[in-house]
């Protein structure tokens, strides 16, 4: 009976120690944090803002205060605050679905409240879904890129609120690039889809609500919405996350990391395109990349001899390929953007067969809609300077540099200059050689 006992306590002492220890890690995280997010600030207000509504949510698993409390869970729990509905965007509501994969409408375990999917068969909030509403709340943690679709499903949601003529709420939340780091194309109107949805740069360096603000004011959308944005405080333009002092929480699968946003950057771009090895799936994703025929050796040396501070190749054997493995200070002056394309045109170059030669009518289209059109085609078959590649896109950075001004809501407190900063060399690690293994 004593037995029993005591291994009884033992199993109930488990998951209790796990509680408990977690909970000292959210509060010593929030002891550390130099930003108090816009639920904290909207906390601060009592509520204010929404007081007497009936709310609908648009989150997932990162929409969390700066203790790690789900805003779904806050909200359904502030005083008069009538939460009512959750809307989940790509990847679900917990962030588990893989990237492309259809979200199903289904019921919030934690909340119990009705989730209803904007990825699926329609990415917009319905009129059925906005009918007992008052207001929609957005309060889900972007990256910085345009490709990513959580700010194609803010925007698309603030149309639909335009429309039914309910406000429209923004929780602002830090940029994990910072925001000064913008670079890349802009999206040609043709080339319009969900990972390219609004006329910005491929890495635009702005908040969620800025980019709200934005939409709204300069006609992204048709039917621009009552839109009110509750702003962080302690936010700057030259923090990255790592300067926020915030715990990170995975935006989806592939997303583990604080630092992987900077890595997504630079490989995402060529993410659909067949035969390539990224680390997808693993908590080194994007930081590596491998294909058939790459010389990881040849193609390090070259990305090294480019002496962007900050950014270090390192050859590796992944999957049983020569690839390389990226190491890059987030706040790296390099043109990360540009690296990108320098990459996709070198891997294109070397690989046999191509990539883009291995792909698919459709997956060669995604990767035009994630650039922004095909004019990326002219650098896969040349090899050309990161300053050329970048020179193209000066004309259009600068036009949104002078539209964006309008809508920030942040200072900055730093100027970066691309080589004026001292950045330390990212430190070099050993070769891995377990190609079978991701930690």
């Amino acid at each position: 009976m004593l037995k029993n006992y005591n291994k009884m306590k033992r199993s109930l002492l488990g998951p209790f120690l796990f509680i408990f220890f977690v909970s000292i890690h959210n509060f010593i995280s929030c002891l550390n944090a130099a930003v108090l997010l816009g639920i904290d600030v909207l906390r601060e207000e009592n509520f204010a803002s929404l007081k007497g509504k009936r709310v609908g949510l648009i989150t997932n698993q990162s929409g969390v205060d700066s203790h790690g409390v789900p805003t779904r869970l806050i909200l359904q729990k502030a005083p008069g605050v009538k939460l009512v509905s959750l809307f989940a965007p790509e990847h679900g509501i917990e962030g588990k679905i893989k990237a492309g994969d259809e979200v199903p409408s289904h019921r919030d375990r934690l909340t119990g409240l009705k989730v209803f999917s904007l990825y699926g068969e329609t990415k917009k909030p319905t009129q059925a879904m906005l009918k007992n509403l008052d207001c929609l709340v957005f309060d889900v943690q972007d990256i910085g890129c345009r490709s990513y679709t959580f700010v194609s499903t803010m925007v698309a949601a603030m149309e639909a609120c335009g429309e039914a003529g309910i406000p429209f709420y923004v929780l602002d939340r830090p940029n994990p690039l910072g925001g000064l780091r913008v670079e890349g194309p802009l999206v040609n109107p043709s080339w319009k889809s969900f990972v390219s949805f609004i006329p910005v740069p491929y890495v635009h360096g702005m908040t969620v609500g800025e980019i709200a603000q934005m939409a709204n004011g300069r006609g992204f959308i048709s039917h621009p919405c009552r839109l009110y944005v509750i702003p962080m405080k302690g936010w700057n333009r030259s923090m990255v996350w790592q300067d926020t002092g915030l715990r990170w929480i995975p935006t989806s699968p592939n997303i583990p990391r604080e630092d992987t946003p900077v890595y997504y950057v630079v490989t995402g771009l060529v993410g659909s395109l067949s035969g390539l090895e990224l680390g997808t799936g693993t908590t080194e994703a994007f930081r590596l990349i491998a294909a058939k025929g790459l010389d990881g050796y040849r193609l390090a040396r070259e990305i090294n001899g480019l002496n962007l501070p900050g950014v270090l190749a390192v050859p590796r054997s992944i999957n049983g390929l020569i690839g390389l493995e990226l190491q890059i200070d987030p706040k790296t002056p390099a043109n990360l953007t540009a690296l990108a394309v320098f990459l996709a045109s070198r891997i294109n170059n070397m690989a046999h067969p191509s990539p883009f030669q291995r792909s698919s009518v459709a997956h060669k289209n995604l990767f035009f809609k994630v650039y922004g059109s095909p004019l990326i085609l002219t650098e896969l078959n040349t090899y050309k300077s990161l300053q050329s590649i970048a020179r193209k896109w000066a004309y259009d950075l600068n036009a949104f540099l002078l539209a964006r001004n309008s809508y920030l809501l942040y200072p900055s407190k730093e100027i970066i200059l691309e080589n004026k900063i001292p950045i330390k060399k990212a430190q070099k690690v050993k070769r891995t050689e377990d190609s079978e293994s991701f930690n």
